[in-house]
């Protein structure tokens, strides 16, 4: 017993569905992207190489 008529409501869903799997791929796709060219520049910023960070850590001096 299968369904030979498919309601208006999984047609709807099914758009909505693709179109956001759409949108989830071109994010994943744009943060992979944006990674591959920050490891391409040879950028290797971490948390602690921020502005000042090593002269806090040597306790202020300059």
């Amino acid at each position: 017993m299968t369904l030979a008529h498919v309601h208006d409501l999984h047609r709807r869903r099914l758009g909505r569905n693709l179109g956001l799997g759409a949108a989830l791929l071109l994010f994943v796709a744009l943060v992979f992207g944006l990674t591959l060219v920050k490891v391409g520049q040879g950028d290797r910023m971490h948390a602690n190489d921020a502005p000042g960070a090593a002269r806090a850590a040597s306790g202020g001096q300059p």
